[in-house]
């Protein structure tokens, strides 16, 4: 990393900054020390301007529409290799060979099953409700069972709560997903890889044995590969900022699967599909299409357009040709909801509107048809979004342990209030 310096001209005096410069990307204003140079803050919020650490994860261009791991087009991984692949990438930063692959398999396989009292912590919470509040609280809980892998300050403990959290996080969605259907939790099989075991552990029923189908589970894998990180979006960053107090892993993962709750985040293929819902038929396409366009008119698109790419979103491409595998081999074709989805892809891609304000169809879009289609409900999206992502939040936390210039994090302010004032008795006020 190369630096060069900026200058900055406040009240008269001259500010000098280090600027730096990244492998690829825009480079930075070092503004560390300009509080004790200036006395004076910078004001952004959403940290839209702001580098808040240093990383060599996970790389994104939103104007070319370009996704790197660990340098790597996410386009080649998500054709070529699998969900546990990506996670060894991101963890370890290169692409395991065979033994490390087939040790890193077996490693994860044999994690999956969680403590068995844990079932009955499920039984405290109501049974309609939502999975993802069962999964803040599990996920949380997961400290008070493997309250030996906590210590953050032991790389050994590092390593063993990571192969936890990345194991066990499938477990406990299933679980999540049984419990609100009011079915028995399914155990993990060791047999199985990743994304097979979970079909399994979500679809099995005692009653009946059941076969996993290829297609869905390579398809599963696929969106797994897709979610696993997207550099310091808001659960990211809340993971590295709850980290950066010496919480376990274990908080800091349920910090971030909090965050990832949000309909702004991880909630937004459940709102995309519940917009399809809204609109119902394609008849009903061009009135909500006038609706999108008006400026007074609070209905808005969900699942076109994102904050991050200005381009077409590069998962999403991955995406479409996935989803369009599943439906055909579930035989799905007259699906109203596909038949609204279908037809709202060819618009956005084709009105000068959506062409000129690049809202063009992201993951978000394709990825809630795909999950509806294999049998998962709207309320179960966003815990297999958490699912995916946890590898990136697991190996941004653990980046962000061993780098030595990492401090807690402490956001600052624009002060608005009331200036100093002097207290009065109640019987004066």
């Amino acid at each position: 990393m190369s630096a060069t310096t900026s200058q900055l001209q406040v009240d008269g005096k001259t500010v000098d900054m280090a600027i730096k410069t990244g492998s690829i990307g825009p480079s930075v204003i070092d503004i560390g020390k300009l509080y004790a140079q200036t006395g004076m803050f910078t004001y952004d919020p959403g940290f839209t301007s702001t580098a808040s650490c240093e990383s060599q994860i996970t790389y994104i261009d939103g104007d070319e529409g370009v996704l790197l791991y660990r340098g790597y087009p996410i386009e080649q991984l998500a054709e070529h290799g699998d969900f546990l692949e990506t996670c060894f990438l991101l963890l370890e930063g290169e692409l395991p060979t065979a033994a490390q692959k087939a040790d890193f398999d077996y490693r994860v396989t044999r994690h999956t099953m969680v403590h068995e009292q844990m079932a009955r912590f499920f039984q405290g919470f109501r049974r309609d409700a939502h999975p993802m509040a069962v999964m803040v609280g599990s996920i949380g809980a997961m400290s008070a069972f493997y309250h030996d892998s906590t210590d953050i300050s032991d790389p050994h403990q590092r390593m063993v709560a990571s192969m936890r959290m990345i194991a066990k996080m499938p477990t406990l969605a299933a679980m999540a997903y049984k419990y609100t259907v009011g079915q028995p939790f399914v155990y993990p099989l060791n047999s199985l890889d990743y994304s097979s075991n979970f079909l399994r552990m979500c679809f099995a029923v005692p009653a009946e044995e059941y076969k996993v189908n290829p297609v869905l589970s390579r398809a599963l894998d696929r969106i797994f590969i897709l979610h696993a990180d997207h550099e310091q979006n808001a659960s990211t960053s809340t993971v590295r900022l709850a980290g950066s107090s010496g919480a376990n892993p274990f908080a800091c993962i349920a910090a971030g699967t909090a965050c990832l709750w949000g309909p702004a985040h991880g909630g937004a293929n459940e709102a995309a599909l519940k917009m399809l819902e809204e609109i119902g038929s394609v008849e009903n396409i061009p009135k909500f299409i006038a609706k999108a366009k008006d400026k007074n008119d609070p209905f808005r698109l969900m699942g076109f357009g994102h904050r991050v790419y200005k381009n077409y979103d590069p998962r999403a491409k991955i995406m479409q040709k996935t989803t369009h595998e599943v439906l055909n081999e579930l035989g799905i074709k007259d699906d109203p909801l596909l038949d609204v989805a279908i037809e709202l892809e060819r618009i956005a891609l084709s009105d000068s509107y959506f062409i000129e304000k690049k809202l063009y169809p992201n993951i978000d879009f394709y990825s809630g048809i795909t999950l509806k289609a294999m049998g998962f409900p709207t309320s179960m999206f966003t815990a297999l979004f958490a699912l995916a992502r946890t590898v990136g939040w697991i190996a941004q936390w653990k980046e962000m342990i061993e780098d030595p210039s990492q401090r807690i994090g402490r956001p600052r302010q624009l002060y608005t209030g009331s200036p100093p004032r002097e207290y009065a008795p109640i019987g004066r006020r």
